[in-house]
Order: structure tokens, then sequence, then C-alpha cells
């Protein structure tokens, strides 16, 4: 695919601190090309969740309209991230009996079983966001997975199910259409940052990301290329910088800066004799304050977020098989001697992860961030789902008209967004029909 075809796709990134757009596509190299970046400050989202509408919708419309302008494109799709405590996870076994062994189990099999795992009944309010296929078993036959071309009668696929408040997933749709862009689909945002700092290696050894953001620190493990465990913690940066805030007597503002440029997670790192001294308010005397002891507030909430995190990975029972051990993004990341903290707390060996592997190089070079992990990775996941689509496409116009007709009854997996979008299509639908046949009656 050349740089004039390659299909243009915009993640959308809708944090607790700020909301980002990033506008790429892949050039002939297969690297991605950024073509333009817009943030804006988030103002209406509490730990990964919409709070406020109407403000959000406000930072949705500044991040978009700068993005478009840096990259001279018209905006009218995204890919948005998901994220917030109310994501949960599941491991559940789908089945489907065939009618024929003697017949190759086709991609339609598997996609007809990952279809019936959108309809499990969950609890109200619930819906599931990703249903990801991790192993196949074919007449008991364990472990296979790729089961296309194999025969049997029994296929059996073990899922991991990730699931979501369905007001929270209406919601951040509701603020995307306020700005008048669709969402094509919504992605979880830890399975987005591992599309843009992990390699196939370390999800085959067994690593586990941990995405800081300002609202939540999102986790993701693999192992054997596949995700095993997934869990959302409600800390971030902003709780550090609270903390800051109550434990130097300082506005927020400051208390931000103090933590940007001079926070470390380490109080041992720092001399007892340096100070940054912070402007008074209102002409009252500048406050002095301790490097030493800012850095004894932030390791304090860094251990506690950090005990969280290896909680969550003794509980998925892959504590011992991370080879890859531990990879740290998102915005809490850039924190000074956070690795060496993290490796001290987990005994396991610790990267910062940048997105800078899959980018070609340009203008835009603050990208390569942690803090814009997610944003890349959605991109980098649009651009893969093109790409499929574009392969079953030109598939499909090579098979035999027979095949064809086969292959259009293949049910697609829809995304929860696709799921919505028709539901209320054809409520729509059905409405205009019953108002055309009152309006009828009333004439005749």
């Amino acid at each position: 695919m050349n740089n004039q075809t390659s299909p243009i796709v915009v993640g959308l990134d809708i944090g607790t601190t700020k909301i980002c757009a990033i506008v790429g596509r892949r050039n002939e190299h297969g690297k991605l090309e950024i073509l333009g970046l817009g943030k804006s400050e988030s103002i209406g989202v509490m730990r990964g969740v919409v709070s406020n509408i109407d403000r959000t919708v406000q930072s949705i419309k500044l991040a978009v309209e700068e993005a478009s302008n840096k990259a001279n494109v018209d905006i009218k799709e995204v890919i948005v991230g998901i994220a917030g405590q109310h994501i949960k996870s599941m491991q559940y076994r789908g089945m489907k009996t065939r009618n024929n062994a003697e017949d190759e189990i086709s991609q339609s099999d598997i996609d007809a079983i990952i279809e019936d795992m959108y309809k499990l009944a969950m609890t109200p309010g619930e819906e599931i966001i990703h249903v990801i296929p991790q192993e196949y078993i074919v007449d008991n036959e364990q472990g296979i997975k790729d089961p296309v071309g194999m025969s049997g009668i029994r296929l059996e696929a073990n899922c991991h199910i990730i699931t979501g408040q369905t007001s929270a997933a209406k919601n951040i749709v509701r603020c995307v259409s306020k700005v008048g862009l669709t969402a094509t689909d919504l992605i979880l945002e830890p399975l987005a940052s591992s599309e843009a700092v992990l390699t196939e290696e370390e999800k085959e050894a067994g690593v586990a990301l941990i995405d800081i953001g300002g609202g939540t620190t999102d986790i993701a493990i693999f192992k054997d290329g596949i995700i095993r465990h997934t869990a959302v913690i409600p800390f971030g940066g902003n709780v550090i910088t609270e903390d800051i805030k109550e434990g130097c007597s300082i506005i927020r503002a400051n208390a931000e800066l103090l933590k940007i440029r001079f926070g470390s997670a380490l109080a041992s790192e720092n001399q007892d004799n340096e100070i940054v001294s912070i402007p008074g308010l209102r002409g009252r005397e500048p406050k002095e304050i301790s490097v030493k002891n800012l850095a004894s507030i932030i390791e304090a909430r860094m251990e506690e977020i950090i005990e969280h995190v290896y909680y969550e990975i003794k509980n998925s029972g892959y504590e011992k098989k991370l080879i890859a051990g531990i990879v740290m993004t998102g915005g809490g990341a850039q924190l000074k001697h956070l690795k060496q903290l993290v490796e001290y707390t987990t005994g396991l060996d610790t990267r910062i992860g940048y997105p800078n592997e899959h980018l070609a190089s340009g203008p835009l070079d603050e990208v390569k961030s942690p803090m814009y992990a997610t944003g890349v990775g959605l991109v980098i996941m649009g651009i893969n789902h093109l790409d499929k689509e574009t392969v079953k496409e030109s598939s499909m116009e090579n098979a035999p008209t027979e095949q064809m007709k086969d292959t259009a009854k293949e049910p697609t997996i829809k995304s929860p967004t696709e799921k919505r979008g028709g539901f209320f299509e054809n409520l729509f639908k059905k409405g205009k029909e019953w108002l055309e046949e009152e309006n009828n009656d009333r004439i005749n």
C-alpha cells in the first residue's frame, strides 16, 4: 500500500487530564506517519468516565479542530478509547457443533462463535466491549491457535471477554456525535497502548503493560502472544498531584508543575539541601519546598499504586511467567526513578514504553512521548482493521459466484457501537413508517 492510497485514521483518546486526537496513516515502509496532533485540557472526565457531557464535547471539539488543521484533513470518523473503573474482564468458553466432520473449519465458523459471545446475558447496565479468542479446541484437542483448515465436529473457543457499563459507552458515543463525528469503534485503552509500545517478542515471552494515566492505571497481561488478564485501578497521576497540593499547602497548578519538573519516585535519590521556590499568592512571600520532601510524598502514593498493580499481576496467575517483566507507559510513566521503584517493589524487570517503534520520523516528535501511547495505538488498530477488511473484500471479489453467495451469509462481528447504531437505525425507520401510515389514514 503506497503513501497516497493508505487510509487516514483518527484516534481519539478521551482521558482524565487531556483529550488527544491523532491523525495518521501507514507510509510505504509500513511505518505510521503522524499527519496531525491536537490536544486540549479534559474538563468533563473523571477517572476515565465522562461526568459532564457539554464540557467534554468542548474539549473534544478543540482537540479535533487542532488535529484537523495541522493534518489539513476533514475529520468525520474517529476510533475512540474507553477506560474507567467500570471495566471488567472474564474468561468464557464458546462452542459450536458443526454439521459435517469432513468439511474444513472456516473463518465463518470462528466468527459465528464470537458473534454468539456478544449475545451473552450480562448484568443489567453492562455490555460486552471486546471478545478476544485465546485458544481453540477441536474435538477435545486443546491448545490450537488457528483451527482454520482443520476437520472436526465440535469447535470450542476459550475467550477473554471485556465488559463495561452501557451508560459509560453511550456517553462517549454521545459526546463524539455532538461534535458531528462518528465513533466507528470503541477500543479498550490498555489494548491500544499495547499495540503502540509492546513488541511481538514481549507478548510471546510474557509481559505486563502498566498504563498510568491521569485518573486510572490500566493493566494488560500478555503471554504466548495472547491477552490473558485486564484490570483498571482507580488511581493515577491526579491523586499524586492532590497529595502534593495538600502536603505542601500549595495550589493545584503549582503542585502539577512541581510534579512534572522536580518530581521523583525515590526520595533517596534527592539531596537534603535541594530547595524549590514557589511564587507567593497575591504578593505574599515565596514558598520554599524541599525536593526530598516532595519526592517522599510522590513515593508514598506511587508505592500504593504499584502494590495494587502487583496484586493484580499475582491475581492473574502469571507472576512467575512474565519473562519480559513490566512495561510502563502513559503520562505517569515519565516520573523520574519510577523504573527503579517498580523493580524494587515487584522484583520484575521494567522498562518505560515509548510509542516510537512503529512511528516514521516526522515533524511531530512530541508524539513519541509515553503520554500519547494510547492515541498512537488507536490509530494503529484502526489501520490494521482497515487492512483486514481490504483483504476480505479482495478475496470475495476473486472468489467464485457460489462461494460469494456463501460468504454473503457469513455473520460479521460488530463492535458495540455498530450494534447500537443498527438498533437505533431500525427504530428510526419503523418510526418513520408508522408516521407515514398515520398521515395516509388521515388523508383518506
